[in-house]
């Protein structure tokens, strides 16, 4: 990759996307993957795959394809998925215990390391998955000392954005927010927003254009 060169959003999206086909044929002992085939498992074009992959250098060989586990490894070091991350969430309720207990998280080497939710109730409570629910009174210093780099905000709305400047004043600089409401950071830390209803308005978009 060229220094300095911003590389697009949808791009890195992309990246991620490829790498579920790919993992799936090296499982299956697939040795070589052509752009073809890549971009027919992820719904984009095979001059976009190439495209995607230009960005950050020369992979594959013309008419030949890609080693399957060469270009994995290598999605992996650009994404950084290539280590473990370790992760804390605020908010254990219905959604917070469905991501804090999915499988596919720590399949992915995502980690939850800490808990945290404001109920008396919750507080203290044990998880199915090892963790113990504790209080967002605790979280600065259970963060700092668990060394967690990732933030998951599951929080009522109106309590997201104060458990963001926590997380932040923490020392977390990558936060995903499942509130439904936009949270503003500072830099150096940086937020991905997850809204279900933007999702779902725009399947409803594409669902009232079928005849």
């Amino acid at each position: 990759m060229r220094k300095g060169l911003k590389i697009p959003e949808p791009t890195i999206e992309r990246l991620a996307m490829y790498s579920r086909p790919l993992e799936t044929l090296l499982e299956a002992g697939t040795i070589l993957v052509s752009s073809e085939r890549l971009a027919q498992s992820c719904g984009v074009t095979s001059a976009q795959v190439r495209k995607d992959l230009a960005y950050f250098g020369e992979f594959g060989v013309r008419g030949v394809g890609y080693d399957v586990g060469d270009l994995l490894e290598e999605i992996k070091k650009i994404l950084a998925t290539d280590r473990e991350w370790t992760l804390c969430i605020v908010g254990m309720g219905n959604l917070g215990s469905a991501l804090v207990e999915n499988e596919n998280f720590r399949a992915r080497g995502y980690k939850f390391v800490a808990a945290f939710d404001s109920d008396p109730k919750k507080i203290g409570k044990k998880l199915p998955c090892g963790l113990t629910i504790e209080s967002t009174d605790r979280l600065r210093e259970t963060v700092r000392a668990r060394h967690v780099e990732i933030g998951v905000i599951t929080t009522p709305r109106t309590a997201a954005q104060r458990i963001a400047e926590l997380l932040m004043d923490a020392g977390i600089k990558a936060i995903l927010n499942f509130a439904p409401v936009q949270v503003r950071t500072r830099k150096p830390c940086v937020i991905e927003n997850v809204d279900f209803t933007v999702k779902l308005e725009n399947l409803v978009y594409h669902l009232g254009k079928i005849p």
